[in-house]
């Protein structure tokens, strides 16, 4: 059956598989949703998330079950798992790791439990979007081979498979009791001469892999935030960049256009998620931050772009796709228009995790220069309008000129000789703007110069330091956002019409947890915690987060699973004392 015939699940119950170099979404009954090969912005190979021809499917042979499941400790190595009237089946399913730029392999494992597991399993990969349907499908001793589009296809598996009449594999394997049955799915974009390893040393080899990234961490949080960890490094590519997300097209809000695509990264992400694997111990992930965003800066300068492919390139134009359906609520589209825009607070977050790194002892003379450079930026444009942190219509954001006092300050608290009493100076000049210009009632800051309202975005440069945290004008603004902004435990970003809290979108669960933040430095533990165990359960079974949490309908809204959220998780979770760090 076509992937066209059905729909797609609620984003909840998708997991994710990932590398470094693509993700994969595993659906609730077993179908690949969602895979872009042979890398993250490329075309996707499985698109039936936005309602694309063409399946990967292994779920049981029966209409009658319930779905579960859960991730190996550590690792991105997902058990789906289904209870029919006959018995249990689980599908071990992980993407090879470490990966490879140009060949990905997906392991799936079915496993019977105590009665014989019967399996219907569907190959029909279909390239560029669907387009691209399989070709030369040919039979040999250990499986199949064929081509989609550009791509080169291999599949090892048992006898029970046939190609049908249009090219696609489709059949049931039947496994005994307590055995298991392996699928091994390669894609490549050269042809695949040479043979396949055996399904035990992948699996094996991905173990390790896993075990050997993602820390240990212990204490109450510990499993969502060692989650969180594996999710950022799955989506960071080894040395290069970070995805936002592994999805294009995902409606923030149903028919309302606010779905675009977030198959790149982003500077102001990459930095979250440097400053977080700063704080947890493990440098990995800061180090690849460091190089990444020290590239960019050092290639960009002025020109620095708030979003950048994982291999440092220009992200694409934007454009729609209107020969498929979409998720529902939203067309498809691609490439992203944030390329034109001018961020002021990017440069701000350069520094913040620069100068992290450097506390570590983990700066060359190239990042170094690069925080010279960034600091220079500043200098030269901090009184330029910019698109800010939400990426709205250039303004004189309040957020965005904070944001470079935290950097400047933090980069001047590691720098040396006369930089360090330059970047006071202009952090003090930058802050004595804002203070006459964007402070709003009560003494609070306020969202833009020209914009007396509250905006959550505003927690953050307390939180980074660029005023200490008896400030007055710290707290007032924390109070402010928390009574205007708050919606049964969870933070939306502002209003922006005279409708209700989530008639427009969504809470943003990043800002839930700079809310916890905010509330720890205030000394407020109980407020703190309360924001984070509400926050952190905004997810489904998996584990994942959105940018956005639908208050009321307890769903989650745009692209899938947003990094940047994860990053403020794990951040919180350490710094609350909810996990203990790796020393």
């Amino acid at each position: 059956m076509p992937a066209s015939e059905s729909s797609p699940a609620v984003l909840r119950d998708y997991a994710l598989l990932a590398d470094g170099y693509r993700g994969a979404l595993i659906g609730p009954d077993g179908d690949v949703g969602w895979l872009c090969a042979p890398g993250w912005c490329d075309p996707p190979l499985f698109s039936a998330l936005l309602g694309g021809p063409g399946r990967f499917l292994v779920t049981p042979a029966t209409d009658r079950f319930v779905w579960g499941g859960h991730y190996e400790p550590g690792s991105l190595i997902w058990r789906s798992r289904w209870v029919t009237t006959d018995g249990i089946i689980e599908c071990r399913e992980a993407l090879v790791a470490p990966g490879q730029e140009h060949r990905l392999v997906l392991l799936r494992q079915i496993r019977a439990a105590e009665q014989p597991a019967r399996v219907r399993v569907v190959l029909d990969p279909r390239a560029d979007f669907g387009r691209s349907p399989l070709r030369e499908v040919t039979r040999n001793a250990d499986g199949w081979t064929a081509r989609a589009g550009s791509l080169y296809l291999r599949l090892h598996c048992g006898s029970g498979l046939n190609s049908a009449a249009d090219g696609f594999l489709a059949g049931e394997l039947v496994v005994p009791a307590r055995g298991s049955s392996d699928l091994v799915f390669e894609v490549s974009t050269a042809p695949l001469e040479q043979p396949g390893a055996e399904p035990g040393e992948l699996w094996r080899i991905t173990e390790q892999h896993w075990s050997s990234v993602v820390p240990e961490l212990t204490g109450p949080a510990h499993r969502d935030a060692t989650l969180a960890y594996a999710v950022l490094r799955g989506l960071t590519r080894p040395g290069g960049g970070m995805v936002a997300a592994c999805t294009t097209a995902l409606p923030e809000r149903a028919l309302a256009g606010r779905n675009y695509d977030y198959r790149y990264a982003w500077i102001r992400d990459q930095s979250f998620a440097g400053q977080a694997a700063a704080l947890v111990g493990r440098y990995d992930l800061l180090d690849d931050a460091v190089a990444f965003l020290t590239a960019r800066v050092l290639a960009d300068a002025d020109a620095l772009a708030p979003a950048y492919t994982v291999n440092g390139d220009p992200v694409p134009h934007q454009q729609r796709l209107d020969d498929l359906p979409g998720y529902p609520g939203a067309r498809v589209r691609t490439g992203n228009w944030v390329r034109e825009q001018f961020q002021l607070d990017a440069f701000g977050e350069v520094l913040l995790v620069l100068a992290a790194a450097q506390r570590l002892d983990r700066l060359d003379s190239d990042a170094y220069r690069a925080m010279q450079l960034a600091a220079a930026v500043i200098e030269r444009r901090w009184s330029e309008p910019d698109s800010g942190i939400w990426e709205l219509p250039t303004r004189q954001w309040t957020h965005s000129k904070l944001t470079c006092v935290a950097g400047l300050r933090a980069a001047a608290r590691v720098g040396s000789g006369s930089l360090v009493g330059r970047w006071s100076a202009l952090a003090d000049g930058i802050l004595a703007d804002a203070s006459a210009h964007g402070l709003g009632p009560g003494g609070r800051w306020q969202r833009a110069y020209d914009d007396s309202r509250v905006d959550s975005a505003l927690l953050l440069p307390g939180i980074r330091g660029a005023l200490a945290p008896d400030d007055p004008r710290t707290e007032s603004t924390r109070r402010a956002v928390l009574a205007e902004l708050t919606e049964d435990g969870y933070l939306y970003r502002f209003r922006p019409d005279r409708r209700p809290l989530g008639d427009a979108e969504g809470a943003f669960l990043l800002c839930g947890f700079m809310a916890a933040l905010a509330a720890w430095q205030a000394g407020d533990a109980v407020g703190a915690n309360r924001w984070f165990e509400r926050n952190r359960a905004a997810c489904g079974p998996p584990g994942l987060y959105t940018e956005e949490y639908d208050v009321r309908q307890r769903q989650l809204r745009g692209n899938l699973p947003q990094a940047f959220v994860h990053a403020l998780m794990l951040e919180t979770a350490v710094t609350l004392g909810q996990v203990d760090p790796c020393r």
